[in-house]
């Protein structure tokens, strides 16, 4: 039987482009062009999500690593965002009325650090101006002679006491605790041991004096209280008009600049009354507190801190709306945090010590996040739902919003945002948020998918090429000429696998780029040609394939046994693929089957010893399906038969062995023997049709190389499902091989075209009368099933009745009714 019908040729096993459709000779020739390569879809949705102004309406971008998602976000947001007006700086500042909710400030960008300069300057400057008008002579003559007139009227109220008291017989003296009458007797002051001693007359006299004198010095003291008081009022509202003179001026400049914003006003007009009140901070200390290394000793006066101004959000370099990509999204890093300081063992903080996160930052602008950072981090998720939600950030100490520390700290004043939060994730992360996060669709209702590849048409082979230009002039590597071109776009459509697309992950092809570059370089070659780019995947592979050499060297000695030639009964070459990180490769493995009489069906072998996945189990199931609508229409299907992975000891999933399986049962059904030299992989539906499967370029080289180490003997090869044909991209050595004849690769579309190829016998079709014609595979399979269930059916006749009923009897009572 001749297998050409179904080999196919050298020219479908890979997709070839032309270098002559280039009419430049090296990609430096070529203009460099920023547009968007292949991905339509993610622009149209980015572009939505970055204009509609709703809420709700943030961005997830979603798609595997490497097809440039971060890179196309970013250069797109910064085109829409330098158009758009540069958002205000933000500043908090003291809260004269309650210290602990400082005041949020905002300003037009670059006037925060305008404000906080104008500030300090302020303070220095009266700092300066009031120590020196308190230290003048106008200002002391003034206050001298409040102070004198104090002491005049004290005097002479003093004086007349004194008077007073002399008419009365008495003097006053001054001691430590307020003045003491001293009565005087015959011109001399007695004690009051000597008053005891007078005469009742005379002591009830000088009593009675002394009674009247107390209320006079008790009017005294009143009255020498209220000039005092006086006096302290006058020097009070002297020192007043003395400041406010001094400092109206300074703030009349400051309010002219800022006259636009009404709560910098508010403000200002509260820093002059709080400076009005306390004056005397600004004066020189009139004693120096003694310091000692390490340990700080605050002033009694307070500090002029409260008069600063913390810029959080700075403004001022940017040009249009602000774009922040956080890398390390932490609760701190992305709401901010309130630092705080130790003086004397304790913990302290003031509205200096508040600092900005990347949500302030981004504020009037956009926020780039990769979801997986945002919810790997504590709290972080939560945190930026309610920013978005109640668009405002409330920067508050963690410890103190989840109850972890209990302690007294300030609370300063929510912001405002209106900002576009991005996040960058995959696809699974955007099914469980959808489905686990009641709030995510309302706050996400913007959807950017990238695409893994595009369709090769007409104008990708220029896109790709300018692509590759461009990549060349911003790194300095050597340009490529057009056969270099041609093979890294069918490299593109390898790691595609579909001859007909190309890959869309940029980061991969960057990379061959270099890799490019480098061995074109080593050569001292002037530019890139096809043998450089084939070199480097080259080098790539052999970097990453030490364990496929090592399984391929156990098959070529035979520890790992693989028959290559011959045939035999109830035994296939499967193909399977491994994964190993960035690099993947096929091996052979092999399969066998074992028929015998008896009513268990087919036994997967590796699912009773556990090593079957779900899927594996599944296309083993379907092979019933198959022999039981195939071959038991007039007679019921009784066998037994067992499939098994030899020398297989991990974890077989996946069903793109079903079709091996199958064929190796009815190879053992009919007794008809398989090549050995030709493998197969595609699984297989219950309708007999073989259907496409994963890694098919992989599992044709992972075989064409075990045949090669043992040595090609033209009768090798490969069948594969003829729907996974596009999907052929086969490196140079086996499209070379194939082309000579060395090598083949053969395409069915049934089980039954496949096991024509694997045994040289027809197949045969079912017949009008229910048969197939004689001398076909699936007579032979009919004539062996039936033989088998006459013979159990035999078996059965001559066991004892008893044993029959027993085994007949049905399991519900129901059925026999």
């Amino acid at each position: 039987m001749t297998l050409n019908r179904w080999e196919v040729s050298s020219d479908s096993l890979r997709a070839r482009i032309d270098p002559d459709q280039f009419t430049f000779t090296t990609t430096e020739e070529l203009v460099p062009q920023d547009a968007v390569i292949g991905q339509e879809r993610a622009v149209r949705a980015i572009d939505f999500g970055l204009h509609i102004q709703d809420r709700g309406y943030n961005i997830y971008v979603s798609g595997v690593p490497g097809t440039g998602k971060n890179t196309i976000v970013k250069s797109m947001i910064k085109r829409v965002a330098e158009t758009q007006p540069t958002p205000d700086d933000w500043c908090y500042v003291h809260n004269f009325q309650d210290p602990d909710r400082p005041k949020a400030l905002n300003l037009p960008a670059g006037k925060g650090r305008e404000f906080q300069r104008d500030m300090e300057r302020l303070i220095g400057a009266l700092q300066a101006e009031l120590s020196r008008v308190f230290q003048s002579k106008e200002y002391e003559d003034q206050r001298r002679h409040l102070e004198e007139t104090f002491s005049k009227a004290r005097d002479s109220l003093t004086n007349q006491l004194e008077e007073q008291a002399r008419e009365y017989g008495f003097i006053i003296k001054s001691t430590p605790f307020g003045m003491a009458v001293v009565p005087v007797v015959r011109g001399k002051p007695i004690e009051a041991e000597q008053v005891e001693a007078l005469d009742a007359r005379t002591r009830d006299e000088i009593e009675r004096k002394q009674k009247n004198l107390h209320e006079h010095i008790h009017t005294l003291v009143q009255q020498i209280r209220s000039l005092r008081e006086e006096m302290h009022q006058k020097v009070a509202e002297l020192d007043r008009q003395a400041a406010h003179f001094t400092s109206e001026h300074a703030f009349d400049s400051l309010r002219k600049n800022y006259r636009a914003f009404p709560k910098v006003m508010d403000y200002i007009q509260a820093v002059q009354q709080d400076v009005l009140e306390n004056f005397k901070d600004f004066l020189p200390e009139q004693e120096t507190p003694i310091r000692i290394p390490g340990l700080e000793i605050e002033s009694p006066r307070k500090s002029m801190i409260r008069y600063a101004v913390n810029v959080i959000v700075d403004n001022a370099g940017t040009q249009g709306a602000p774009l922040v990509e956080e890398g390390n999204p932490t609760y701190n890093n992305l709401i901010g945090r309130i630092e705080k300081k130790g003086r004397l063992g304790t913990l302290y903080t003031d509205f200096t010590l508040i600092k900005t996160g990347s949500l302030l930052q981004a504020n009037g602008g956009y926020l780039l996040l990769n979801v997986l950072d945002v919810l790997r981090s504590p709290f972080t998720w939560d945190a930026l739902k309610r920013v978005i939600k109640n668009q405002e950030v409330k920067i508050e100490d963690i410890g103190e919003l989840y109850g972890v520390i209990a302690s007294a700290g300030i609370k300063p004043e929510p912001i405002p945002v209106h900002l576009r939060v991005v996040l960058i994730g995959n696809p699974l992360i955007y099914y469980l948020l959808h489905a686990y996060d009641e709030d995510f669709g309302k706050l996400y209702k913007v959807r950017v998918d990238f695409e893994m590849e595009r369709h090769r048409d007409a104008d990708a082979p220029l896109q790709y090429a300018r692509f590759v230009g461009r990549i060349c002039r911003e790194e300095g590597l050597l340009h490529f000429d057009r056969t270099a071109v041609a093979a890294l776009l069918e490299q593109t459509s390898r790691w595609a696998n579909h001859q007909g697309k190309l890959s869309l992950r940029f980061s991969e092809l960057t990379d061959l780029i270099r890799e490019s570059s480098h061995w074109a370089h080593s050569e001292g070659a002037a530019r890139v040609s096809r043998r450089h780019v084939q070199k480097a995947v080259e080098e790539k592979n052999y970097r990453s394939n030490l364990l496929e050499q090592q399984i391929q060297e156990l098959i070529a000695e035979g520890t790992l046994m693989v028959d290559l030639s011959g045939a035999i009964v109830g035994q296939i070459n499967g193909l399977s693929v491994y994964e190993l990180g960035d690099f993947s490769f096929g091996r052979p493995s092999r399969i066998t089957a074992r028929v015998f009489l008896g009513p268990s069906g087919i036994v997967n072998i590796e699912r009773e010893a556990k090593l079957s996945g779900r899927t594996h189990n599944k296309g083993v199931m379907i092979l019933s399906g198959y022999l039981g609508g195939r071959y038991a229409r007039e007679i019921p299907l009784s066998l037994s038969a067992s499939l098994c992975f030899e020398q297989s000891y991990g974890e077989v999933e996946g069903d793109s062995a079903s079709a091996a399986e199958l064929i190796a049962l009815l190879s053992a059904l009919s007794d008809i023997p398989l090549r050995q030299g030709i493998a197969i992989t595609g699984s297989v539906n219950q309708r007999g049709e073989l259907q496409a499967i994963g890694g098919v370029n992989e599992k044709i080289e992972g075989f064409f190389a075990v045949c090669k180490a043992r040595g090609l003997t033209k009768d090798q090869g490969v069948i594969i499902p003829s729907r996974n044909l596009k999907h052929l991209m086969l490196n140079d050595e086996v499209v070379e091989a194939a082309a000579s004849g060395q090598f083949h690769v053969y395409a069915a579309s049934t089980v039954d075209e496949a096991m024509e190829i694997l045994t040289g016998h027809p197949a045969g079709d079912l017949q009008p009368d229910g048969k197939y014609p004689a001398g076909t595979l699936n007579a032979a399979i009919m004539k062996r099933l039936t033989d088998m269930n006459e013979k159990i059916r035999a078996m059965e006749a001559d066991r004892p009745r008893s044993i029959r009923a027993s085994s007949l009897e049905p399991l519900d009572e129901s059925l026999t009714e």
